[in-house]
């Protein structure tokens, strides 16, 4: 029985499985926490992946390992191999500005040509713009710019500050995808643009392809790794036609998809995947927390909400919940707030609002459906996966949002179990 590893370092924790290579089964598993914010010192995540390698009984029996995590994360690097600052995350939103200067100076067409995104305050090449106009003698010094998945890869191998080898970083399609300055179509960075960002070149991650491995110091397979939604894609197992809707701290909507996708509006990110394919994705903030906020409001817990939505009938009478509790990322509103509209003496139940809080998080979701139908991709079924898909509510009220067949995996760590997929794979 050969054994592989596959890892989810994702914004709240990092999840390991110990899969059996031959049958796919999980043999052992580990866990730990990451600290909250939206600006993390890496070396937290360092500490918590070594924990739970540790919690999953270690790599002294592992023949192959990977690595997932989550997307755009900003890990800057100096010549010494050591972080600049705290990674800037995915969900920080500092750099909105830095967003809208590099669309003023390049064009949201030709940006979503060049690398099928137009820049939010999520990608990575907008935070290489705010740290140059705002920290510049820290921009001065990167030597090496790295996603979380990267860098946690490169330290397992065993480089860092001590073994500081910049040119042994590597990562996937997937991740490169998320930078915006990366071309998925064609394969390569895009240096000009990186420059424009950060206002020099410095050493980025060799992209490997699907099937290629590098090794670490004990000589093990090591995985190209992948971003955290095309881990769960492969790990789930999607394919043309599958619509995977993931309801966490954040909702994603993407499909597996045969061509690369640009869309000038920004709605539609054209990500790669992890097989070779593309992964066209469409992501809110509001996802999960819109339920437990609802449910705190109501004080009640998350199944009495869920039966308080199925209680109300479709349309809460009315009542509509705008769900941008933390601002929006699709559409591109850094600063809106929720909204409930909609209310009379008769709308204005317990009831109807647990189930706008259900409709209005659906509705979000929906729209990155309708978004992806927008580009001619072809959609099937969804896959209901997160948190928020255990809701009884959600599962009976998303198909006529989505206006697809839904269907609810059990729940699995599925981006880490994707992680191990690939690791399977380069022993086969």
């Amino acid at each position: 029985m050969a054994l592989v590893l596959g890892v989810d370092s994702s914004t709240q924790s990092c999840k390991v499985v110990v899969v059996d290579s031959a049958t796919g089964a999980v043999v052992r598993t580990g866990r730990a926490s990451h600290p909250p914010g939206t600006a993390v010192d890496p070396e937290a995540w360092w500490d918590a992946l070594n924990t739970a390698v540790a919690d999953a009984g270690g790599l002294d029996d592992i023949a192959a390992w990977a690595i997932a995590g989550q997307q755009h994360g900003m890990v800057a690097l100096d010549a010494h191999g050591r972080v600049i600052r705290d990674a800037l995350l995915w969900n920080d939103t500092r750099s909105a500005d830095a967003a809208a200067a590099l669309i003023a100076e390049f064009g949201a067409e030709q940006l979503a040509a060049r690398t099928g995104l137009v820049p939010v305050a999520s990608f990575t090449i907008t935070k290489l713009r705010w740290l140059r106009d705002n920290e510049p003698a820290d921009a001065a010094r990167v030597a090496a710019v790295a996603l979380p998945h990267d860098w946690l890869t490169w330290r397992l191998r065993g480089f860092g500050p001590s073994n500081p080898q910049l040119d042994e970083l590597v990562t996937d399609r997937s991740d490169a995808s998320g930078t915006g300055y990366w071309n998925p179509a064609t394969g390569e960075y895009d240096r000009e643009l990186l420059i424009a960002a950060l206002g020099h070149a410095p050493v980025l991650p060799r992209v490997l392809g699907p099937h290629e491995s590098v090794r670490d110091d004990a000589d093990r397979l090591v995985g190209a790794g992948a971003g955290d939604n095309a881990g769960a894609a492969l790990g789930l197992g999607a394919a043309p036609g599958d619509a995977v809707v993931s309801i966490g701290t954040s909702g994603t909507v993407f499909a597996v998809s045969g061509r690369a996708v640009a869309d000038p509006s920004g709605t539609v990110a054209g990500f790669a995947d992890a097989t070779g394919n593309f992964l066209p994705l469409v992501a809110t903030l509001n996802a999960a927390r819109v339920l437990e906020a609802t449910a705190s409001l109501l004080g009640v817990s998350l199944e009495e909400l869920s039966d308080l939505a199925l209680s109300a009938r479709p349309g809460a009478a009315g009542l509509t919940l705008l769900p941008y509790f933390e601002g929006e990322r699709t559409p591109n509103l850094p600063d809106a707030t929720a909204e409930l509209t909609g209310m009379t003496l008769s709308s204005t139940t317990r009831p109807n609002l647990a189930r706008a809080a259900v409709e209005g998080m659906l509705r979000g979701l929906g729209a990155g459906m309708d978004a992806l139908r927008a580009l001619d991709i072809p959609l099937e079924r969804a896959l209901l996966i997160g948190g928020g898909a255990q809701s009884e509510a959600v599962q009976q009220i998303a198909a006529g949002v989505l206006g697809l067949p839904v269907e609810v995996p059990e729940p699995a760590e599925y981006v880490a179990l994707g992680a191990a997929a690939q690791a399977a794979a380069l022993i086969r």
